[in-house]
């Protein structure tokens, strides 16, 4: 039986795009044995795939760290009976473990990032704002390299339904609840709307009876400010207060009406179970191909300004020093936005 090792580690959202291509090829390719190789954390986004896809999760921190801990993965993996490998991720540790792969004559196939578009669209003069591949299509390109060309047709985690409501820890949603979540945080500052302008968003949405919030982030300072908002605001909930597992932020998330997000993980999640995402975008941009699945670009809000974008992870310190692609959403705009999808008109 071909078995075909997909390999991406990297953070939750670039794992969580390569879920629509790995459903789509197991669908089409039944007798294919798929094994997916990330951190062993991710393993929630794959557990309702299809029953040929298999899940390997590791810790590049402790188990396996360093050139010794690769080589024993390496041991492990090769165990499995591999027949051909494909890299959606293009690093040091992976670049290795297809080295070790090629050796032992497995035929491998990777990313390619295409790097020198990425500067184009990012350079502070002579800008070129051409959108580049999705990530979705640099994926589907390495499976096409690897002998199984895909066309992408997934929908949801969930199918055409939702999770199952009653494993969580919250009443079950009323027929005329509007449940809408807010994920204010991202890795880097420069994806980051103003947290005093989100506030503003969040008051205002608490004024609706028929609006429930649900609050999302990790643990930590991001846990203590969405705590002290939740004791604020009315009709809110701080979802890190509820120690949910992934698999059920999945459940909840799919519940929601729509969900707002930065460019950042949340985003890609609600992607993946079909609810609508209004993402904000700041010194990002969608044309540089991590939009959400499915989410139609009219959802994508952003200032326009001659410098953006000026980094592809919003890594980069604003040379302007004001984040002005950030300020100058206003908040109308986003609740006009979200007023367009969950419909919560009339105003209180």
């Amino acid at each position: 039986m071909e078995h075909l090792l997909i390999i991406r580690f990297s953070a939750l959202g670039d794992v969580a795009m390569t879920v629509p291509v790995v459903y789509s090829l197991a669908r089409q390719y039944p007798e294919l044995r798929i094994t997916v190789l990330s951190k062993d954390f991710m393993q929630p986004l794959f557990s309702r795939l299809p029953s040929n896809v298999h899940f390997i999760g590791v810790n590049l921190k402790k188990e396996y760290a360093g050139l010794k801990g690769l080589n024993r993965l390496f041991r492990r993996i090769c165990e499995e009976q591999i027949t051909a490998v494909a890299d959606l991720h293009d690093v040091l540790r992976t670049q290795y473990l297809r080295f070790r792969f090629r050796m032992k004559g497995i035929p491998t196939a990777h990313i390619r990032k295409e790097r020198n578009g990425r500067k184009q669209l990012t350079r502070r003069k002579n800008k070129k704002l051409v959108p580049q591949k999705t990530s979705f299509r640099k994926y589907t390109d390495v499976l096409a390299a690897s002998g199984y060309p895909v066309e992408t047709d997934f929908r949801s985690l969930f199918g055409d339904g939702r999770g199952d409501l009653s494993l969580l820890p919250f009443t079950e949603k009323k027929d005329d609840a509007i449940w809408i979540g807010i994920a204010p945080f991202a890795a880097h500052k420069g994806k980051i709307y103003p947290l005093e302008q989100m506030e503003r968003i969040i008051a205002r949405l608490s004024e609706y009876p028929a609006i429930h919030i649900f609050l999302f982030g990790a643990d930590g300072s991001e846990q203590q400010l969405l705590h002290d908002w939740h004791q604020r605001y009315p009709h809110t909930t701080a979802v890190p207060d509820k120690r949910l597992t992934l698999d059920k932020e999945l459940i909840l998330i799919s519940h929601l009406d729509v969900m707002l997000s930065m460019d950042s993980a949340n985003m890609h999640l609600a992607s993946l179970v079909a609810t609508p995402v209004v993402s904000i975008w700041g010194a990002t941009h969608p044309y540089a191909g991590f939009a959400g699945w499915n989410q139609p670009a009219e959802n994508q809000l952003q200032a326009e300004l001659p410098c953006r974008p000026c980094s592809i992870f919003g890594n980069r310190p604003c040379f302007r020093k004001d984040y002005a692609c950030l300020h100058r959403i206003k908040t109308e705009e986003i609740l006009d936005k979200l007023n367009h999808i969950a419909h919560f008109r009339p105003a209180p």
